[in-house]
């Protein structure tokens, strides 16, 4: 019997890995980096030039050239951003983190594994600073709020929900966490701060704490 019913044909399965690119400042740190990465089929790394999701940027330290790097890999190929840095100065965190780069890792801990991570976090849009630095980034804007604590903010609009979601990034929680500590799903931890950085024309959560302790809200 000839059937009516549309044939129906098998559609290739949708490749769930996430395409990074790496960049360094010479070929031995990008060699190290691509053969740690290479381990994780969950990687999909692009040797040349094209669309990527996450750049993985190797610097041993921030100077200019490597601030100019960082923005044009943010701006012109609109990827978001691990940074692999040896050591990041004080003065140099607000830029960093309001160039793109919201996950950051130090090299010497710089495993395969760590790696595979911050990639994985980049790709979703979280951010992830080491301890120690996320702690300087936090005295450093306290320290600018103060300064200028005779002056109201302009960060306005922040809702009740938003500063008690940001507060808790602030302090270190991943999602699941935050959703524990406030009684929300996951889903609108992340919706809270989806609407939050889209509204405001932040980067990243790191930039959203950075601009809410600028701003006074925690």
């Amino acid at each position: 019997m000839l059937s009516l019913q549309p044939a129906v044909t098998a559609s290739a399965p949708r490749d769930s890995r996430v395409r990074v690119a790496v960049t360094a400042h010479d070929p031995i740190s990008r060699e190290g980096v691509l053969s740690q990465l290479r381990r994780h089929p969950e990687v999909d790394l692009r040797e040349e030039p094209g669309p990527t999701a996450v750049a993985v940027l190797v610097e041993d330290v921030l100077d200019d050239a490597a601030l100019a790097r960082l923005r044009r890999v943010v701006r012109s190929e609109g990827a978001r951003v691990v940074l692999v840095v040896g050591t990041v100065r004080e003065n140099e965190l607000l830029d960093v983190i309001e160039c793109g780069a919201g996950v950051i890792v130090w090299r010497r801990e710089a495993t395969a594994h760590r790696l595979v991570q911050a990639v994985l976090t980049a790709a979703e849009g979280g951010g992830d600073l080491p301890a120690d630095l996320l702690g300087r980034l936090i005295g450093q804007v306290g320290r600018l709020h103060r300064g200028g604590a005779d002056q109201p903010g302009s960060f306005l609009g922040l809702t009740p929900r938003e500063v008690d979601v940001v507060r808790l990034v602030a302090e270190g929680l991943d999602t699941a966490e935050i959703a524990v500590k406030l009684s929300y799903s996951e889903r609108t931890v992340k919706n809270v701060m989806h609407g939050l950085t889209t509204r405001l024309h932040l980067r990243n959560r790191p930039h959203a704490v950075a601009y809410a302790l600028r701003e006074g809200y925690i």
